[in-house]
């Protein structure tokens, strides 16, 4: 399963950025084979509006299944459920690593709703 994470960094010791279509980047770990990807959010960061959306179609476009985030906003999630992608919602810092960890445990509950207001 392709597991993205937002992240402040490029692996999997980099610190989880608690925003979704802002985030600074995007760690995608493999968890059947252990394989991690890091996919730049340029775009995103600098964007006036859209960024949510823009995430959730990249997201997409990689083949990630479910995305970990701190928060994720209206647009971002109607397009990632669309895409069929899980969200979960929540973290509140740590490691790309921890948050991996916290979701092969089965400790982070799926969003049933966006939690953030666009432009943030």
């Amino acid at each position: 399963m392709r597991v993205a994470v937002t992240a402040q960094g490029d692996d999997l010791d980099a610190a989880v950025d608690v925003r979704f279509g802002r985030a600074g980047d995007f760690v995608i770990v493999d968890t059947d084979t252990g394989g991690v990807e890091h996919l730049g959010n340029e775009e995103g960061r600098g964007a006036g509006q859209g960024a949510g959306i823009q995430a959730a179609r990249r997201m997409a476009e990689h083949g990630v299944q479910v995305v970990l985030t701190g928060h994720c906003g209206p647009n971002a999630f109607r397009t990632l459920q669309a895409a069929g992608i899980q969200i979960y919602t929540g973290l509140r810092g740590g490691t790309v690593r921890g948050a991996i960890e916290q979701f092969r445990a089965g400790k982070l509950e799926d969003a049933k709703a966006a939690d953030a207001v666009g432009h943030w």
